[in-house]
């Protein structure tokens, strides 16, 4: 004879265990989204600097803020800059985007993300300004934000379609 729980499937609820694993799992699936955003992000970057409107080495200076330039060679700090903002990419702002992402506007994931992207770009153009070549034109200035706005609805977008494509899915760790 089986109990009213048993007929109606009653489901456990999850262990310690299936917690740990889901976060591990939520943590794959950020830290895949922003290494998706941050190439997509970068290929935007490199054609802005190929175009003369943006600087790779002004990662340099995310390197100098920690003071690793005591440490490192000049000629290493924009790839340690570069580095440390891919892993910022991968870890802080997947996890805002996760916990915000329900309250920007866009029907998909993909789109909110590229309004998440926005509003990281307000940010960005100003604190990279220093990417700007010296005596910088209205029109250099002009395509400097409009590449790097660029580039950060990439981010978002990729971010959100890792987290879209994943949202629908079983994990399986």
């Amino acid at each position: 004879m089986s109990t009213d729980e048993e007929e109606r499937g009653a489901v456990e609820p999850p262990t310690a265990r299936d917690d740990v694993i889901a976060i591990i799992g939520g943590g794959l699936i950020g830290a895949a989204g922003g290494f998706v955003g941050t190439a997509l992000m970068t290929v935007a970057l490199m054609i802005g600097q190929a175009i003369g409107v943006f600087d790779l080495g002004a990662f340099a200076s995310i390197a100098e803020l920690i003071e690793l330039d005591e440490l490192f060679p000049q000629s290493t700090l924009s790839a340690i800059g570069y580095f440390i903002f891919l892993a910022g990419g991968m870890t802080a702002w997947p996890l805002l985007f996760a916990s915000v992402e329900r309250y920007l506007p866009g029907a998909t994931l993909s789109r909110r993300g590229m309004s998440f992207g926005t509003v990281l770009w307000t940010g960005f153009v100003l604190a990279f300004s220093e990417a700007l070549p010296p005596l910088a034109t209205q029109r250099t200035i002009a395509l400097y934000a409009g590449i790097t706005l660029l580039a950060h609805w990439l981010y978002g977008f990729g971010l959100g379609l890792v987290f879209e494509y994943f949202a629908t899915r079983d994990l399986l760790l």
